[in-house]
């Protein structure tokens, strides 16, 4: 897996924290720039985190289940993209609250969007990648696509949620096929 790989990981990731962050923005009028900021901290710290630990769980595994690994990757891919695109079809609209966003608020939600790059950083020990790298790609990308979110959010109202979680998750289920395919019939 290579650099490309991985920022296109990272930006798919991070789509939840983005719709989110959307939703954040549609609560706030004329944000401070610490609020702007808020999301893409909350969020970047636990997309880089959550990699992490899944790298090292999948590292301690993947020994014995090293014949498996591109159907793993692509069972997990394909699982976290698929909910993504459930998730973007979902009838469920919440109303922006900025109550919503205090720190405990804040946190789990930053846990919940981010477990996902759990299942990702399991993938990732299968391949041959500087994990420190990839978190720090996908933390920061994370952190700005936020902050991002935020500003468009508090700009263009929630236009654009359900296409961020959509894409993403097509995105995440074509990378699955990509590492499937390759392992299959290209190695």
């Amino acid at each position: 897996m290579g650099l490309w790989e991985i920022m296109v990981i990272a930006v798919s990731l991070s789509m939840d924290a983005f719709a989110i962050s959307i939703t954040y923005g549609l609560s706030i009028k004329n944000p401070k720039i610490t609020e702007i900021f808020i999301p893409g901290l909350y969020f970047g710290f636990f997309q880089a985190l959550m990699p992490l630990a899944g790298f090292f769980a999948g590292t301690y595994f993947a020994k014995s289940i090293q014949f498996l690994d591109h159907w793993v990757a692509f069972a997990l891919l394909g699982f976290i993209g698929g909910k993504m695109i459930k998730d973007s079809f979902s009838q469920d609209k919440e109303e922006p609250d900025k109550a919503q966003f205090q720190h405990t608020k804040m946190l789990l939600l930053a846990i919940a969007t981010s477990i996902d790059a759990l299942a990702a950083g399991i993938t990732f020990a299968f391949f041959e990648i500087n994990i420190f790298t990839a978190i720090l790609i996908i933390g920061l990308t994370t952190f700005c696509i936020s902050t991002v979110g935020v500003k468009v959010g508090n700009i263009f109202g929630g236009r654009f949620k359900s296409k961020a979680e959509f894409a993403g998750g097509a995105v995440l289920i074509i990378l699955g096929l990509k590492i499937l395919i390759e392992h299959l019939f290209l190695t």
